[in-house]
């Protein structure tokens, strides 16, 4: 009898452990597939990932590798690169209703801003995105799809972030900007915590103002040697206040 219980014990064991193995494994492509489906119906824009690493033991993870495209329309290829990311979940909540991510720290993002004074990149991106939530709150639009998995963020952390800015009106010009760093806390720390779009618009929102305020800080200096100032007006003060108004109602914070 006894030689029969220890068998046993030995098989669930093994189950056990194999099961694990397997949730760990697949939680890798959950994630990554999850990024690469959603990430396109919210933003419409072409979403990769290399790949995703997350332990299931401790809730440590790493994503590599997330390109966000461009809307169609604009000549660079990117709109948002970061090699990494780490991310850190609450094990427990795994198979919950809600996932708790205690962190997301997106590391030294390389993100373009290419545009006009009639639109940009950035902020189409945003209107994208502000679609798709809109159609979510619509009954019948709803009623179609399926339910999103509700998230709760603890702290939303981009560093080191590195803006290329290319406005036409600035005469075809680009210039290298430091963003400083954004830190969102307590993102769907209610009941009802929060879905991945409206999470998105969040982090979009705060970035395209971030964005929007280091343009306009360091407009004087974008403005230096154009060459190209046929639609700026004339004189130099008469010049730096359109371009500035015109960031301004372009970039604006929306809310």
């Amino acid at each position: 009898m006894k030689k029969l219980i220890v068998r046993l014990l030995i098989v669930v064991v093994i189950l056990v452990v194999a099961g694990l193995v397997a949730i760990s494994l697949s939680l890798d492509s959950i994630v990554k597939k999850g990024i690469e489906r959603a990430g396109p119906a919210v933003t419409k824009v072409e979403v990769r990932l290399a790949s995703a690493k997350i332990s299931p033991f401790s809730g440590g993870g790493r994503l590599s590798g997330l390109f966000v495209g461009n809307p169609p329309g604009f000549k660079t290829d990117s709109a948002i690169k970061a090699g990494e990311i780490s991310v850190r979940l609450k094990p427990s909540s795994v198979l919950a209703d809600k996932l708790v991510i205690e962190e997301i720290s997106v590391n030294a993002p390389e993100i373009t801003l290419e545009g006009s004074l009639t639109g940009n990149n950035l902020s189409k991106i945003l209107d994208n995105i502000q679609a798709f939530t809109s159609g979510e709150a619509d009954p019948a639009k709803r009623a179609g799809q399926k339910a999103q998995k509700k998230l709760q963020v603890d702290s939303f952390v981009i560093r080191g972030g590195k803006v290329t800015v290319g406005l036409t009106e600035l005469g075809g010009r680009t210039a290298t900007l430091t963003l400083a760093d954004i830190n969102l806390k307590d993102l769907g720390t209610g009941p009802e915590g929060i879905t991945g779009s409206d999470l998105a618009m969040r982090i979009g929102r705060e970035l395209v103002g971030n964005v929007t305020e280091l343009v306009i800080r360091n407009l004087p200096e974008l403005i230096k040697g154009v060459t190209d100032l046929k639609n700026l007006g004339k004189g130099g003060a008469e010049q730096l206040n359109q371009v500035t108004k015109g960031v301004q109602d372009l970039f604006k914070k929306k809310k």
